[in-house]
């Protein structure tokens, strides 16, 4: 009996001896989608492009984000050399201490993506799917202009596959409080069971990976593409798609959106460039 009182009585003190997991602080990520440089003259010059994503980064720089994400379409036209460096000379201004994940669009490595035009992608921006964590959050980005029009490089898009299946248990093993799907294409804009037009993923190769991420915990999905703002809550999942940096359709304006993270949820806000303020507390709600 003694024995089992001082076993009970060690096992207490153990448990009172480890700290509780302290709780993560809110912060902050931004997301620019699309600045597609040259699409708002059809490829013949990219003013605009250049004036919007400057103010977008300076806007970046004063709100400090921990971290951004360039949800593709970096430029209108597939292997402009032009394009591409305007836009590498604009981004590099971001500042060093915030990290930057970027992603391939269609306009980026083609809207039928060969393996080509994916070597040319990763030789000059790196992976085109990779996974980053960032404190309680684990970002899964993927390549989905492979999962729209695989036919050209199928064996890149079932690596792919693969390779999500292999991150997705990882992700639920680490027990982070989210897992967050980003790439170019939203998987649905109003409905998960939506039919395929040229926004969305097609519903053959969506409706089987939605199943995987709700089995792995996945509750947020970010993408662009739509150059127009749509959020939507369907299947468990909330899509977020952002409208562009560069130009929009539809009636919309350019802008960025700002996303909150605590352990409990991620809320966002979509910013209007006239509207983006001096500061963002993160300790307060967007």
């Amino acid at each position: 009996m003694r024995r089992l009182l001082l076993a009970s009585a060690l096992a207490l003190l153990a448990c009172a001896a480890t700290p509780a997991q302290a709780p993560t602080a809110p912060y902050l990520f931004i997301q620019l989608s699309d600045p597609q440089f040259g699409m708002f003259t059809a490829d013949r010059d990219f003013v605009q492009e250049t004036a919007n994503f400057e103010f977008a980064v300076a806007a970046v720089n004063r709100l400090k984000p921990d971290f951004i994400v360039i949800t593709g379409d970096l430029v209108n036209r597939p292997g402009d050399a032009a394009q591409m460096d305007e836009f590498d000379r604009i981004r590099a201004r971001i500042d060093p201490a915030i990290a930057v994940y970027e992603m391939p669009g269609n306009h980026d490595v083609e809207n039928v993506p060969t393996p080509e035009s994916l070597a040319a992608y990763t030789a000059r921006y790196g992976r085109d799917r990779y996974v980053f964590r960032h404190r309680n959050l684990v970002g899964i980005v993927l390549n989905s202009s492979l999962i729209h029009s695989p036919d050209r490089a199928p064996d890149a898009y079932e690596a792919q596959l693969a390779w999500l299946r292999t991150e997705l248990d990882a992700a639920r093993a680490s027990g982070a409080p989210h897992i967050v799907i980003f790439q170019h294409h939203p998987w649905f804009i109003e409905k998960a069971d939506e039919p395929d037009e040229y926004f969305n993923l097609p519903l053959m190769r969506r409706t089987p990976l939605l199943a995987l991420f709700r089995e792995a915990g996945v509750r947020t999905l970010v993408s662009g593409h739509f150059h127009r703002n749509a959020v939507t809550t369907d299947a468990g999942f909330e899509a977020v798609t952002t409208g562009a940096v560069g130009m929009p359709l539809g009636g919309s304006r350019s802008g960025l959106r700002v996303f909150r993270v605590t352990d409990e949820a991620i809320t966002h806000r979509y910013l209007e460039f006239g509207d983006v303020p001096n500061a963002i507390d993160p300790a307060n709600a967007l």
